[in-house]
């Protein structure tokens, strides 16, 4: 029995020095590591939305020269963007251009945005336009035509002037075919059916007299301005207006830019050819600039320096603005509007010789009255 004892104690011996020896070889046990959260799927994660960025300015005024439905479209995605207030009026190139100068000592408003940069020159000229070294100037895909040396204005889009016709008038006059060269223009046909707007109120306008001036030289330009100026129907205040009034059959043809003939044919279903001077065309440079006492100056820049951007340039078509863009980055919808023969328009030449056009077509050739 005492046997049996020895033996029973020997092997509980054994078993706790056994028990011993194995705690001696393991590892200490290490500290958990910290718990991580789980990666965020896309359905789940909730993210804030992104910060506006600051400026202290809470309101912008806004000059505005492109059609109603793209002021309107991009003061509500600037607003989104800053969180500033943008009260803006749209007004036709030359009107803009003579607010402006009729407000030079007491300004009301910050940016002016839009419409053919000629009216941007001569309000250079007239001291209305401020300086600004927009960051954003080294995203023009060619800053030497698409900015102003001094800084005052920069390009934000391009459009080529074109001729609109009425298909149903077209097809009411047999043998008559849509203009294709400025000469067209003066046949016997066109005559009392031809709408432009008028170059005082009207950078489209402007564009078209200064293109004829530069294809023909000024002598033989305005003694075919005379002439053309005998086709019309009427003048109008708005440059895209006499493409919506020639679609509504008001007369046979509408010089205006190209863009605007495209709006009308794709969203308002206007039966209307468009064409292109077979001799070459001008165009348009559209341009934004600071005006010159703006009260609002941060949010000024803040809208300048977006307007350079692709960002903002790409927006035009959902507003139904086809215009070229200006930057890189940015896609063109109607590459094809630009890719016409253009004449090397002169910008500076048309801009400081404005005043003095608008004036000799306005005193000797149509007054500015009843525009439609």
């Amino acid at each position: 029995m005492k046997r049996s004892y020895r033996v029973i104690g020997t092997m509980i011996a054994l078993f706790v020095l056994a028990s011993m020896l194995l705690a001696a070889c393991q590892q200490p046990t290490a500290a958990p590591a910290a718990t991580q959260a789980p990666a965020a799927t896309k359905a789940a994660a909730t993210q804030a939305p992104a910060a506006k960025p600051a400026i202290k300015d809470k309101e912008l005024n806004l000059l505005c020269t492109p059609q109603e439905e793209w002021c309107q479209g991009m003061k509500q995605e600037f607003e989104k963007k800053y969180g500033v207030t943008v009260n803006y009026v749209r007004m036709s190139a030359g009107e803009a251009l003579a607010r402006l100068q009729a407000e030079k000592d007491n300004p009301q408003f910050d940016v002016w945005w839009g419409g053919p940069v000629d009216s941007f020159i001569a309000a250079k000229q007239s001291g209305l336009l401020d300086r600004y070294d927009s960051p954003n100037h080294a995203n023009l895909i060619d800053p030497d035509k698409y900015k102003d040396p001094d800084n005052t204005w920069a390009g934000i889009y391009l459009g080529s002037l074109a001729f609109a016709t009425n298909k149903d008038w077209l097809k009411a006059h047999p043998g008559t075919s849509a203009p294709k060269s400025w000469d067209d223009l003066l046949k016997p046909e066109f005559k009392g059916q031809i709408m432009v707007a008028h170059p005082s109120t009207s950078g489209t306008s402007y564009t078209a007299l200064a293109t004829i001036l530069q294809i023909r030289g000024e002598k033989d330009g305005w003694e075919y301005i005379k002439k053309y100026a005998g086709q019309m129907a009427q003048y109008t205040k708005s440059g895209a207006a006499p493409a919506k009034f020639v679609g509504q059959g008001e007369a046979a043809v509408a010089i205006v830019f190209s863009h605007d003939i495209v709006n009308e044919i794709e969203n308002n279903k206007m039966p209307l050819e468009l064409t292109f001077p077979a001799e070459g065309t001008g165009y348009e440079i559209g341009g934004v600039a600071i005006v010159k006492g703006a009260k609002h100056l941060e949010a000024a820049r803040a809208w300048y320096d977006w307007a350079l951007t692709a960002e903002a340039q790409n927006l035009g078509p959902k507003y139904k603005a086809y215009q070229g863009v200006t930057v890189k980055g940015a896609v063109p919808s109607r590459p094809e509007l630009m890719q016409v023969k253009l004449i090397k328009y002169d910008f500076e030449w048309a801009g400081k010789n404005k005043k003095a056009f608008v004036d000799k077509f306005t005193n000797e050739i149509a007054k500015a009255d009843n525009l439609k």
